[in-house]
């Protein structure tokens, strides 16, 4: 896969989310993880965190939105649940991005929003668990930039039905 991302939250206040969130963050290919204004007790990372991830992918700390620093040519992409976002499955990613979550039961600050080139949503009844939601959002670049073939037509996997076909009980019209 060509280009890189970065997986990050704005005042993430549960050590076992963002362990989670770096632990699939490593198990995903990102390159970096990122928090903005944190509020967890960095120990407790390792109890979610079982691959330990910081020493496999840099975890960068920022204080504030205004100390973050991403790395040239780097798109930041907020997932939010804001009626101005896109739908997930039909956002294009960009080649180079930093993707930024909001805190548990809240939302990204308005600075880090007007920092944001793109707002996503993932089309849900209700909001998802931070690290569910980080989750889904690399799951889904890595379908839609990874490389993969395309999904099979029939269920079972392998290749489409012959031309013709027809599942048994069903009547021929």
């Amino acid at each position: 896969m060509r280009g890189y991302f970065g997986i990050g939250a704005e005042r993430i206040s549960k050590a076992m989310n963002l362990g989670a969130v770096l632990r699939t963050g490593h198990a995903f290919g990102a390159s970096f993880a990122f928090t903005v204004d944190a509020h967890h007790v960095s120990r407790d990372i390792n109890l979610s965190d079982t691959a330990k991830s910081p020493a496999h992918l840099p975890l960068y700390e920022w204080a504030s939105i205004d100390e973050m620093r991403l790395p040239r040519g780097c798109v930041l992409v907020g997932v939010e649940l804001d009626e101005r976002a896109s739908d997930l499955p039909s956002f294009r990613h960009p080649l180079n991005t930093a993707y930024i979550l909001g805190p548990e039961k809240g939302d990204l600050s308005p600075e880090a929003k007007a920092l944001c080139a793109h707002l996503v949503k993932i089309p849900t009844k209700f909001c998802v668990n931070l690290s569910v939601a980080a989750a889904l959002v690399m799951y889904d670049r890595i379908l839609s930039m990874g490389g993969h073939p395309p999904r099979p037509l029939s269920a079972a996997g392998g290749p489409p039905p012959a031309e013709g076909w027809r599942p048994v009980g069903r009547a021929r019209s």
